[in-house]
């Protein structure tokens, strides 16, 4: 993979090499939506899915009813363990990751790692959604990394575009996104945890924005050493 190829050359590889156990995971974001047209388009056999935490904001439940429409896409949807979260809330309370890193850590863990663990059983290449541009701790990632986590390759075929290719790709195929973008949040989470963003700050900086900025992840893309 490199930085001539366009994303639909970026993606047939992917498939070529993987011929089976590629999946994609969306959480309907600008970057996802493209990614998933793009797959959608090809009929591509690259398995689609997205984490449902239960705290989502209403805009985005929306849009993966009008993805699934507009698109014709199959998206699987998986749910934090009904168990884990109930003791959970009943220990630490609904809104307790304002309070400290390790309750957010755990609220993202039951909400949206678990969950992840189980949607990549069996799956060989990840794809995600990733840019360097989105944030300071992702400017250096390269375009394939091993996970040792779920023992998987993870693949970030948007790795190096600007947010300009992706606006333009967006329009010019008239892909569906999410409403919020237009208020103010390039980057949406779950509704208690993200705010819309100010003048001069990065596309993350509405994500869990009482925190450190340098440190903000929720889990799912802590592993960014090794590349191919």
């Amino acid at each position: 993979m490199n930085e001539q190829q366009t994303l639909e050359q970026r993606l047939h590889e992917i498939v070529e090499r993987f011929p089976t156990g590629a999946a994609f995971s969306t959480s309907l974001g600008k970057e996802d939506q493209v990614i998933t047209h793009a797959i959608a388009e090809k009929k591509l056999p690259i398995r689609i899915f997205t984490l449902d935490t239960g705290r989502l904001f209403e805009e985005t439940q929306s849009l993966i009813t009008a993805t699934r429409e507009r698109l014709e896409v199959s998206i699987e949807v998986y749910t934090p363990n009904a168990d884990s979260l109930q003791k959970f809330l009943s220990e630490k309370g609904p809104n307790s990751f304002f309070e400290s890193v390790e309750n957010r850590l755990e609220c993202c863990r039951i909400r949206k790692v678990e969950p992840l663990k189980r949607a990549l059983v069996g799956t060989q290449v990840w794809l995600t959604g990733l840019r360097r541009a989105q944030s300071a701790n992702r400017s250096n990632l390269p375009f394939e990394e091993t996970d040792p986590d779920h023992n998987v390759l993870k693949i970030h075929p948007l790795l190096d575009w600007t947010d300009e290719q992706l606006d333009a790709y967006i329009s010019t195929h008239n892909i569906p996104i999410n409403r919020l973008h237009a208020k103010g949040f390039p980057s949406i989470g779950c509704a208690p945890c993200t705010r819309a963003v100010k003048l001069g700050e990065d596309s993350r900086a509405g994500r869990w924005w009482w925190e450190n900025p340098n440190k903000k992840e929720c889990g799912l893309h802590l592993h960014t050493k090794e590349s191919h």
